[in-house]
């Protein structure tokens, strides 16, 4: 039988924001792999107009306003996805890097400029 999608009932809000965490424990100068494979994300992007960049990929900004919303930081909390630090830094368990969302091409627009 195939997983479920979305087992943890997360609210769209909540599966962009992770997405986006994912996306961006990825970079270097954003994010810290941990000893014990979690990773702490130190430096959010901030928009320029209507989108900002994670990587090589564009984002809008109105995908991301879980970013700066505490309370998307700590229903991912509770959901055991993250550890908090509200708000200069959230730390993606291991389950929250494995979580799949489904929204990652949604969210991310690839150029090849």
């Amino acid at each position: 039988m195939p997983p479920k999608s979305n087992p943890l009932k997360l609210n769209p809000l909540q599966l962009r924001t992770l997405t986006l965490m994912q996306g961006l424990a990825s970079i270097r100068d954003a994010a810290v792999q941990e000893p014990n494979g979690e990773v702490t994300i130190i430096r959010f992007p901030q928009a320029h107009g209507d989108h900002f960049h994670v990587g090589n990929a564009v984002v809008a900004a109105k995908d991301a306003t879980g970013l700066y919303n505490e309370a998307v930081w700590n229903a991912l909390a509770r959901k055991n996805l993250a550890r908090s630090d509200w708000p200069h830094r959230i730390t993606l368990t291991a389950a929250g890097i494995a979580y799949e969302t489904g929204v990652a091409s949604e969210i991310f627009h690839f150029s090849d400029h």
